[in-house]
């Protein structure tokens, strides 16, 4: 009897170790959203809500059997940008004051190579207080067709997240902009 309890505790610790991987795998998304989702958004914490608001996005997307989005340079620096102008020049609005649409900026960027096939899309918003936080914006977007479309657009592999601080009318906030694609 001894031998077979040794043996029952010996295969359930391998069944452990073999399951606690594949446990962590599916919980990391949860995990690293939850740490964040709800931070307030200030200089400090831009970059911590930019990669809650990724690993968000990247939790519907695994939700839907789609693959993760990856952080994209320059689709980051063309979304920073157009969050930065919408805040400082007051507009709320996927073309910019100049008349640039998200399509030119992120052509600009030389994202898409020259002779490429494309798929790019663009997400904006902002909030003020908890509606500025990166849980509410994903919640916004995801109830909203256009935005959920983006979101769950099986073509897009890169994303580019620009928070800037403040918001394009009455000024507390946060301002978001999330520039998708992918290309070949």
């Amino acid at each position: 009897m001894p031998r077979s309890r040794t043996s029952l505790f010996a295969l359930l610790f391998l069944l452990a170790a073999l399951l606690a991987p594949v446990a962590q795998a599916t919980a990391r998304p949860s995990a690293c959203a939850a740490a964040a989702a709800h931070v307030a958004v200030r200089a400090a914490t831009v970059r911590e809500a930019r990669d809650a608001t990724l690993c968000l996005l990247n939790r519907v997307r695994a939700e839907h059997g789609l693959p993760p989005l990856r952080l994209n340079g320059p689709l980051g620096h063309v979304a920073r940008m157009h969050s930065h102008d919408m805040v400082s020049r007051r507009y709320f609005a996927h073309d910019s004051l100049s008349g640039s649409s998200p399509f030119a900026r992120m052509f600009a960027s030389h994202y898409v190579p020259r002779d490429a096939s494309w798929w790019l899309g663009e997400n904006i918003g902002w909030g003020s207080g908890s509606l500025g936080q990166p849980i509410a914006m994903v919640r916004a977007w995801m109830h909203s067709p256009p935005h959920r479309a983006n979101i769950l657009n099986r073509h897009f592999r890169d994303i580019g997240i620009g928070i800037a601080i403040g918001a394009p009318v009455g000024g507390g906030g946060a301002t978001y902009t999330t520039d998708f694609g992918s290309y070949s």
